[in-house]
């Protein structure tokens, strides 16, 4: 493949996860999302050479469905969500998600099964290709690599 960027893919960060690697660190890890290029550069397997990644972080619900609804606009590839709180408790994003249809992957800084009971149901994993949970902020670097690896399997067969 050569160097052009193929897909868009937005990452976006739901309530409290604007302060990641300062907030609760011995839940959520020290890495912030200022460390995620370096870790993608290192182990995203060409990520950074296949996608195009726009970043967004909010604590309001209704900015992060207008900002995925955009992202439908715009025709983005593929979305990694991590909705923080609003994972178990959305069903406005878990609506917005399931109709837009842009492949995407939702992630967690850490293992939600292993919390407390309210945070081991998520509304908004339904339409999801898959949840990767429990690897601090490893989980975007997967995550990611979900999005290009699926895009880049189903584009090819595409075109077919």
């Amino acid at each position: 493949m050569n160097n052009k960027k193929k897909y868009s893919i937005l990452t976006v960060n739901g309530p409290n996860l604007k302060y990641l690697g300062k907030r609760n660190v011995d839940i959520y890890g020290s890495k912030s999302m200022d460390d995620l290029p370096s870790l993608l550069d290192k182990h995203g397997q060409n990520v950074l050479q296949k996608a195009e990644l726009d970043f967004f972080q909010a604590n309001s619900e209704g900015d992060i469905i207008d900002r995925i609804e955009l992202a439908w606009q715009d025709k983005i590839s593929g979305i990694v969500i991590n909705p923080g709180a609003y994972t178990h408790t959305s069903l406005a994003l878990a609506d917005c998600l399931a109709w837009i249809n842009i492949p995407y992957v939702e992630v967690h800084l850490s293992n939600i099964w292993s919390r407390d009971k309210i945070r081991q149901h998520s509304l908004t994993a339904r339409h999801s290709m898959g949840v990767v949970a429990g690897f601090g902020i490893m989980s975007y670097v997967y995550g990611l690599q979900a999005v290009v690896d699926y895009l880049d399997i189903n584009i090819s067969l595409e075109g077919k």
